[in-house]
Order: structure tokens, then C-alpha cells, then sequence
């Protein structure tokens, strides 16, 4: 028996002044990291490497299309990141605190 499941569509992101800019910055910044990131890679990539940083850059174009022609769908990278790293900083932060109790 198969069971299908359809999901509401995410509703649109609100709008403010100056969205459109910081999503683009947002859009391109996450991409050009993934292939600073590649191209530290120690000793030869091979094909892998280029092949990585080609469909970084093409993600970012097409990220980058998002912020600024559909920017009612463009949901923040760095917001979404910046949440798991401070409950990961508040998760070692209590096992910190138990720690010298």
C-alpha cells in the first residue's frame, strides 16, 4: 500500500525595506564559500574539485534569480545556519555548566 502525502506549499516571506539587497548578498555569499572551501583542498582535486565548484556557481545563479526576481520565495541561508549554530553553542554551553557543577 503506498501512502501519498502532500505538503502545504511554505507560505511567502514577509517583506521590508531592503530584502531584496541583503537576499542577494545572502544568495551569492553561501555559494562563494562552498568554493573558497573546494579550493582549499590539499593536493589535486582532479575532476572533482572544478566539477564542485561549477555547480556552486550555478546554484548561486540560480539562488541569486530567486532574491531578486521571486523574493516573496527566498527564505535566508544565514538565518537558517545562524539557528543551528547558536543551539549548538547553547547545547556545549550547558554541557559546559554541568560539567564543573
Amino acid at each position: 500500500m503506498w501512502l501519498y502525502v502532500v505538503r502545504q506549499p511554505r507560505p511567502d516571506a514577509p517583506n521590508w525595506t531592503g530584502r531584496r539587497w541583503a537576499a542577494a548578498v545572502d544568495a551569492v555569499v553561501w555559494p562563494l564559500l562552498w568554493v573558497f572551501w573546494i579550493r582549499q583542498i590539499p593536493g589535486p582535486a582532479g575532476l572533482v574539485g572544478p566539477l564542485l565548484s561549477a555547480m556552486a556557481i550555478l546554484c548561486g545563479l540560480m539562488r541569486l534569480h530567486r532574491a531578486l526576481r521571486e523574493n516573496h520565495r527566498y527564505w535566508f541561508t544565514t538565518w537558517r545556519w545562524a539557528r543551528v549554530a547558536f543551539l549548538v553553542l547553547l547545547f556545549g554551553g550547558a554541557l559546559k555548566l554541568m560539567m564543573s557543577v
